[in-house]
């Protein structure tokens, strides 16, 4: 251990002193299960659920479909709130770190995937969603030694963009609803190619920059 006290680290099994300051490892142990790990991990849990109320009775009945809307509503508004949560009740965790993207992609994945297949969205909607997610992600990681790219206002558009639109899709709309949701749709792709494109610029700027630095300080 890196200084932490043994009572607080287990070594002892002695509780600490009022007011002792607890080691990292207990910390971050002591917070797993706090409310923002929680939604994040009843939104995991949802996903199968979800899937399989949208594909029942041959994923086409209104009332399954509404019932699929109600599970994916759910998802998307504790993707709001976990995050809030953690960030200002100081409660990110490596777990949320981790399993909070991981929810968000498979939930909005396997719903444009599940619409794709029952041909309601074209595929290569799907596509462009999907390919820009899984390349901003492995984007991240290329360049991750260097800095953080965050989350820009754009991006949170695009989220609420496509949340809205897969959602009117997820439900048996018809009539001016249907045309409607075609364009918050539209609307959702631009701005899902745009951010991407601007997370491109963001990454090489970063890249640059690291490896400036790195050459300055040799």
């Amino acid at each position: 251990m890196t200084g932490a006290p043994a009572s607080a680290a287990g070594g002892t099994g002695r509780r600490p002193a009022p007011g002792a300051k607890l080691g990292a490892a207990a910390v971050n142990q002591a917070s797993l299960w706090n409310i923002a790990n929680i939604l994040t991990m009843i939104r995991l849990v949802l996903v199968p659920g979800f899937v399989m109320l949208l594909l029942a009775d041959g994923g086409y009945d209104p009332q399954w479909r509404a019932l699929a809307w109600a599970a994916f509503a759910v998802a998307m508004i504790t993707d709001i709130f976990d995050g809030h949560l953690a960030r200002t009740y100081n409660l990110v965790t490596d777990f949320g770190k981790i399993a909070d993207p991981i929810a968000d992609k498979a939930i909005m994945g396997s719903a444009l995937v599940c619409l794709s297949w029952l041909g309601d969205l074209p595929w290569w909607v799907t596509g462009v969603i999907l390919g820009r997610e899984l390349g901003i992600t492995l984007l991240r990681f290329w360049v991750i030694r260097y800095g953080v790219i965050p989350a820009s206002r754009g991006g949170k558009l695009k989220t609420l963009a496509q949340g809205t639109a897969v959602g009117m899709y997820v439900l048996a709309l018809t009539g001016p609803l249907a045309t409607l949701r075609f364009w918050v749709m539209a609307v959702a792709v631009v701005l899902t190619v745009v951010t991407g494109l601007d997370y491109i610029r963001q990454a090489v700027v970063l890249r640059r920059k690291g490896l400036a630095a790195e050459r300055a300080a040799r």
